[in-house]
């Protein structure tokens, strides 16, 4: 039987948002969509769309619980350098106690959309840019508060730091060790002036 028409839409969200963490957009099958959710698919579709509409909706909801709520909490709760730091530190762990390496869905994402996906692609490259627009601010912000070097760029800086971003996330998937993130991220912050990621 299919989910009750009162259904929480969340709850549809996360289980179709895991279905397409497991396979990948276009792996996952409107059948895969259905065996999680519990919905009909004419109950899924009528309710969110279809398969585009649905997967672009799950990453927004995906975002707003992971990368924008850490954004928020580091931005509200320290100085601009302890931030970018706070920032690395929670990625790296999450990336080590990640055991079935799923990795960051918007990332696997950007890794799969096609170049002509012109849809996926912008709603990606929308959230890279808040990404980017986070550092940016925190970099600023730092030089101006004396925290981190001066003398920097701060906007290449900026695209620095979401480079090390992204190949964190990347090489978590396929090699997620300690040293390899650690290192990764140590001297993109040594090089704001800020000390190297201490992660036991």
């Amino acid at each position: 039987m299919g989910r009750p028409r009162g259904f929480d839409p969340a709850d549809v969200l996360n289980a179709a948002r895991d279905a397409f963490w497991a396979r990948g957009y276009e792996a996952t099958s409107t059948r895969d969509l259905v065996k999680a959710t519990g919905l009909t698919q004419p109950s899924l579709y009528n309710a969110f769309g279809d398969k585009r509409t649905l997967f672009l909706r799950v990453l927004d909801h995906y975002l707003n619980q992971t990368l924008r709520e850490r954004i928020s909490r580091h931005e509200s709760t320290a100085t601009p350098g302890t931030a970018l730091t706070d920032f690395f530190t929670d990625v790296v762990q999450r990336s080590l106690d990640d055991r079935e390496q799923r990795g960051c869905l918007m990332v696997n994402s950007a890794l799969e959309a096609a170049p002509g996906d012109l849809e996926l692609r912008g709603a990606i490259t929308e959230e890279l840019t808040h990404l980017t627009e986070f550092f940016l601010r925190n970099i600023d912000a730092g030089q101006r508060s004396g925290e981190l070097r001066p003398d920097l760029d701060a906007r290449q800086a900026a695209h620095h730091l979401l480079a090390v971003l992204l190949g964190v996330r990347v090489i978590a998937r396929i090699h997620p060790e300690r040293d390899w993130l650690v290192g990764a991220v140590s001297p993109a912050l040594t090089q704001l002036g800020l000390r190297p990621l201490s992660i036991d």
